[in-house]
């Protein structure tokens, strides 16, 4: 598996909050708490973008090739033209803006904060479709797939039809990090800031069925050492194959069906904050940075703050593109 970093000739200045890959192209949408927007273009190593704001960023999402949103500190969320270079107000939470996702089945653009609400928007005029306010815990994360939004809260999750808003909740048991879909069967799975990882399928069956394990069992002078679990990203072409990134700067590959861990990559300089899949699994993007709540609470840790924030790009060869407990391709 061949690894480089991104050169960055102006590099990016404070914690990376999130990395997305664009919907069918190698480029690499970058938001981090340096307040700039950047679009980066993998394969000619080129920076596309770079939009600077007023606030830092928590996160961002594509449209399409040609749009995207971010989600800022001080509640505001935005739109930008990557062709023009605009960038117009979709409107604000009452707090930080946390989460933002698209739903392409209903254009609109989905956002969360610590305001405790889910703000939907038309993505076209930009008005507001309304909001939900039913959590008591700020939204830590949330994704979308098709018309299944899935958000976390504390240590609830609520998935969400966002046709009609019917919900369902589950209770994990532990303090919820991130949350991302399972595509093939449909599910969720979580990562819990005790290292702990929670597959659960929306339609359970004797084949499919949910469970949970460590993360990273690391034992420290004799007692169990607890490791964040920041991101998890499945391969969209290798079915149950995913990718866990933790706090201590390790990204682990696991076979979901066959219940095991591949392997696990070389240790990154920092933080392993945000990771993604480009759309056809052949690239792995690993963003290693101090995480976006160290910055805001401006503590030390393990890690060096001095050290950059870098993005490294993990090209995955033919040999990869296995499914591990098959052992034959399972490329859609």
């Amino acid at each position: 598996m061949n690894t480089f970093s991104l050169n960055l000739a102006d590099p990016i200045r404070d914690a990376i909050s999130r990395i997305r890959f664009a919907p069918h192209s190698n480029n690499l949408l970058i938001s981090s708490w340096d307040s700039s927007l950047r679009l980066y273009d993998v394969d000619s190593s080129k920076l596309r973008m770079e939009a600077p704001g007023e606030a830092e960023l928590l996160d961002c999402c594509f449209e399409n090739e040609r749009v995207c949103f971010s989600a800022a500190t001080d509640g505001s969320v935005n739109r930008y033209d990557l062709d023009a270079g605009i960038k117009v107000s979709v409107g604000n939470h009452d707090d930080s803006a946390t989460c933002v996702e698209y739903s392409a089945e209903t254009c609109q653009i989905i956002t969360a904060g610590w305001d405790k609400k889910i703000n939907f928007w038309d993505a076209r005029s930009t008005q507001s479709h309304g909001c939900l306010r039913s959590f008591v815990s700020e939204v830590e994360s949330m994704s979308l797939s098709g018309l299944n939004l899935m958000v976390a809260a504390g240590s609830s999750v609520n998935l969400y039809d966002i046709r009609s808003f019917k919900t369902s909740v589950h209770t994990e048991g532990v303090k919820v990090k991130c949350i991302r879909p399972i595509f093939n069967p449909k599910g969720f799975v979580v990562g819990s800031i005790d290292g702990r990882v929670i597959l659960e399928y929306i339609s359970k069956s004797s084949s499919h069925e949910g469970y949970a394990f460590r993360c990273h069992p690391k034992v420290k002078d004799g007692r169990r050492h607890v490791v964040t679990v920041n991101d998890i990203a499945f391969n969209p072409s290798i079915i149950g194959s995913f990718v866990t990134g933790d706090n201590d700067g390790y990204a682990t590959l696991w076979d979901a069906r066959g219940r095991k861990r591949i392997f696990e990559m070389s240790r990154y300089p920092n933080s392993v904050v945000s990771i993604s899949y480009s759309h056809d699994g052949l690239l792995l993007a690993v963003a290693s940075s101090y995480s976006y709540q160290e910055a805001n609470e401006n503590c030390s840790t393990a890690f060096n703050r001095e050290e950059p924030p870098q993005i490294f790009i993990h090209e995955i060869g033919n040999s990869d593109l296995t499914s591990p407990s098959s052992g034959a391709s399972n490329k859609k």
